[in-house]
């Protein structure tokens, strides 16, 4: 391939592995992660990591509490862009994305491929590139892939092994009792920032997880997650023994589904 000057309009910096071209060298250092994996931004309070400077910026909004983006309609105010969009469609009923096999609509793409899995069986996209394993969700990936780092930092009191620094010092409170980050509100304590951030949500009332189907929200992302899939129909939890699926995982260990084969009385209040 020939290497053109940019002044010229081209695009100068190949990637041999996909053949991508880019127009600054920056992009395609940024490119380029998404085949290493590499992710050089970590946010400090939480620990998670990112491949873009950009991604850690809007991440820490979280932390922050900044919400640039304000609703016309209602005023509600929103951390993230695609949030934002998303948040408006409730108010005017779009529903672009129709289903080709049972014609049900979502307001929003995702909505309508995880919705399609109920369809196809496909119901664990996400593959681990280490063990092979796959998840229906990509957050879990994210946590697998995780998990086969190297981790050099161990703790002294029970050996558990940590692939960053902060994430074993934090851990180490755990057998410590230490609670550094203290509510102004009521006084409790706790061991992480994010979780005393997640805690003084239940004083503002802040719920930043908003369902893009129904606009419902949320003050934590897990519940965000599972109220989801009452709109898209996955039910990624299957038991081993009849193989019938839930949409929560807590139904499948506490139902009719596994304590009923193994022979255990199930009690109702």
């Amino acid at each position: 391939m020939c290497i053109k000057d940019l002044t010229r309009g081209e695009k100068p910096f190949p990637v041999l592995s996909a053949g991508n071209v880019f127009q600054t060298k920056s992009s395609l250092y940024t490119h380029q992660r998404s085949h290493t994996r590499e992710k050089p931004y970590s946010c400090l309070s939480a620990g998670n990591v990112f491949f873009k400077s950009s991604q850690i910026i809007i991440h820490q909004r979280s932390h922050t509490g900044e919400k640039p983006y304000s609703c016309p309609e209602c005023g509600k105010c929103f951390s993230f862009n695609p949030i934002f969009t998303q948040h408006q469609k409730s108010h005017t009923g779009e529903k672009p994305y129709s289903c080709p096999e049972c014609g049900k609509c979502f307001s929003v793409k995702s909505s309508l491929f995880t919705h399609q899995r109920s369809h196809t069986g496909e119901g664990k996209p996400y593959s681990c590139p280490e063990c092979g394993k796959c998840f229906s969700e990509s957050p879990s990936l994210h946590t697998s892939e995780i998990s086969h780092r190297e981790k050099p930092y161990s703790c002294p009191e029970c050996g558990k092994c940590f692939f960053r620094k902060s994430i074993s010092v934090t851990h180490q409170r755990s057998h410590t009792g230490e609670k550094p980050y203290s509510c102004p509100e009521c006084g409790k304590c706790f061991s992480m920032k994010s979780h005393l951030y997640t805690h003084q949500r239940s004083h503002t009332g802040e719920k930043p997880y908003s369902c893009p189907e129904c606009g419902n929200v949320f003050h934590r992302r897990s519940p965000s997650f599972t109220h989801q899939r009452s709109h898209t129909g996955e039910k990624p939890y299957s038991c081993p023994e009849c193989g019938k699926c839930f949409s929560v995982k807590s139904n499948l260990l506490y139902t009719s589904s596994e304590i009923s084969h193994r022979g255990e009385a199930i009690f109702l209040s």
